[in-house]
């Protein structure tokens, strides 16, 4: 069990806080609780949102006792609860860190004293987490990069960031799943798709799946492109043992 804290969140939703950290543990506790918010009252609730170290409660009606809410919400949280865990995957994502792409790997390069070849081999052996979906629909929120690859943000964001961008931001990296701004730091692009509204599930992956990326040639990215736009690429997974 973990100390939680509880705090209104407008008339119709709770926000409860873990430690402040970006850990699997926690990940994992979150998502435990969720379910068992989904399995003792779901017709309660509008949406449960996971953050990195919170879980956001949106209700359907106005709360009107705060307090009383949280001693049942912590309630649910000390039950024992088995749930028939959904299988999750480690999804392998192919990323080209050309340098045509990759238009920050020089100022890394110099400013981390690692070669580009370093950063691509230190980004691309690690598998990382998704702890939540954000920020863009299909924005996946990874932990687990390198502590030599932490580089601040921009102080000036890029006004347009192209989609498939795989970034670093602080101690985070991810892809950018649509153009938009951005003030991450681009190493490199990916040919795939994070977000197609026309499919069931837009985003393929969820919170407690892994990403493993791939380094592939200019030549590869291009090839895969193709593929991609006739929708003839299916992305490479495994299940999680």
């Amino acid at each position: 069990m973990h100390k939680l804290t509880y705090k209104p969140f407008g008339k119709q939703a709770v926000l409860i806080e873990w430690n402040a950290s970006i850990d699997k543990n926690i990940l994992n506790d979150i998502l435990l609780f969720k379910e068992k918010l989904r399995n003792k009252k779901p017709d309660l609730y509008t949406d449960l949102i996971v953050g990195y170290n919170s879980l956001t409660i949106k209700y359907k009606e106005k709360i009107n006792n705060f307090l009383n809410e949280v001693e049942y919400l912590k309630s649910i949280y000390k039950i024992d609860f088995q749930f028939l865990k959904k299988d999750n995957f480690i999804w392998e994502i192919p990323v080209c860190y050309d340098t045509k792409f990759g238009v920050d790997l020089e100022e890394i390069s110099t400013k981390s004293n690692l070669s580009i070849q370093e950063i691509i081999k230190l980004h691309s052996e690690k598998i990382y987490t998704v702890f939540f979906i954000g920020f863009l629909p299909g924005f996946l929120y990874l932990g687990g990069l390198d502590s030599k690859l932490f580089f601040n943000r921009k102080p000036n964001p890029r006004l347009k960031v192209a989609k498939g961008t795989v970034a670093i931001g602080g101690e985070q990296t991810g892809i950018y799943p649509s153009e938009s701004a951005g003030g991450w730091n681009i190493i490199g692009l990916t040919p795939i798709n994070f977000f197609d509204v026309q499919k069931e599930n837009p985003c393929f992956a969820k919170a407690g799946d892994q990403i493993k990326f791939k380094q592939i040639s200019l030549k590869e990215f291009i090839a895969l492109e193709k593929e991609v736009e006739k929708s003839n690429y299916i992305i490479s997974k495994k299940v999680i043992v």
